[in-house]
């Protein structure tokens, strides 16, 4: 009996924690202290759009992987003072455009030293490159701190292209994003590509039967071979349609037996996950409200306290001591 209350004060613990870490956060956090860091992010985002458009496909993939853990800019640490970047995992292959977060931070630094977060840039750059890609404008809340290490490995918390729906679901439901909200976050897959190093075990020695044939074909054009060079970045889209567009025609290629990877495939078929699937392929407003609402979620999840984190003067470094 004392195990057992021991466990569910433990559990009410860690509850009241998790809650408690996500009510620090709020709109307009900055409005005192940096009054322009919102329209200083917004602008340096959409320069860096209009010059390399990709970069807003990077911001919001920089969310998703820095949010599985923590929202706290742990991702944009590289390998130097002790640190083991966490870019260096398989699972942030391709992942590219992180020296430009800096350039944000460097505007934000003239403007108020020392006050800005990179973990809130990593999330309001998210937000403004969702709406240059066509998606919502989503009220974002600020006042994450900046994590002191990396944790690697990452793949203990990050799903892999090859991982079963179930342990998808599991891993984002551990951070409070429910299964349809995690099936519009993998929406955000409409604006993504797929490396071929990804997704060659469905074409090779044979295709997978579930994918169809003139899609297989297709994609087997893009990657020719079973063994792809990873230096050569070989890759296929997920929307050809609207591929720099957030919008509803992922559920549609997926229903369509045209997902790129595992994972995709399974969505559509899992009773868990399938009414939502056929609901957001029919309805893009109703995809675009659940996609915002899970990425408030995903946003919120897990924020640092002001003693366990810092606000980081170059978001590539850890504060010197």
């Amino acid at each position: 009996m004392a195990t057992s209350s021991s466990y569910f004060f433990l559990m009410l613990f860690l509850l009241f924690h998790f809650h408690l870490g996500r009510s620090q956060l709020e709109l307009n956090y900055y409005s005192k202290s940096c009054p322009r860091a919102e329209e200083i992010i917004k602008q340096q985002v959409t320069q860096l759009y209009n010059k390399h458009g990709n970069t807003a496909i990077s911001w919001l993939r920089n969310l998703f992987h820095d949010c599985m853990k923590s929202c706290d800019a742990s991702l944009l640490l590289t390998s130097k003072h002790g640190v083991v970047s966490e870019q260096a995992s398989p699972r942030s292959f391709g992942m590219r455009n992180f020296k430009y977060v800096n350039t944000i931070k460097e505007a934000l630094e003239q403007e108020c030293p020392s006050t800005v977060s990179c973990a809130d840039i990593v999330a309001l750059s998210a937000r403004d490159g969702i709406v240059l890609l066509g998606g919502p404008r989503i009220g974002m809340k600020t006042g994450r701190r900046d994590s002191k290490q990396s944790y690697l490995p990452v793949e203990d918390f990050i799903p892999n292209h090859n991982d079963s729906i179930s342990l998808v679901l599991s891993r984002f439901q551990s951070i409070g994003v429910d299964v349809e909200a995690t099936v519009a976050l993998l929406g955000g897959h409409s604006v993504g590509r797929v490396h071929c190093v990804n997704m060659v075990d469905r074409l090779y020695p044979t295709v997978d039967p579930t994918l169809d044939p003139e899609h297989a074909a297709y994609l087997k054009r893009r990657c020719p071979t079973p063994n792809p060079d990873p230096k050569a970045v070989l890759y296929a889209r997920n929307d050809l349609d609207t591929p720099m567009v957030i919008d509803n025609q992922y559920y549609k290629h997926i229903l369509a037996n045209k997902g790129l990877l595992h994972v995709d495939a399974e969505l559509a078929t899992d009773p868990r996950t399938s009414p939502f699937v056929q609901k957001m392929a029919s309805d893009n407003e109703y995809f675009l409200q659940q996609f915002s609402r899970a990425i408030l979620m995903l946003s919120e999840a897990n924020p640092l306290s002001d003693d366990l984190g810092e606000i980081r003067k170059d978001c590539r470094y850890v504060n010197p001591n």
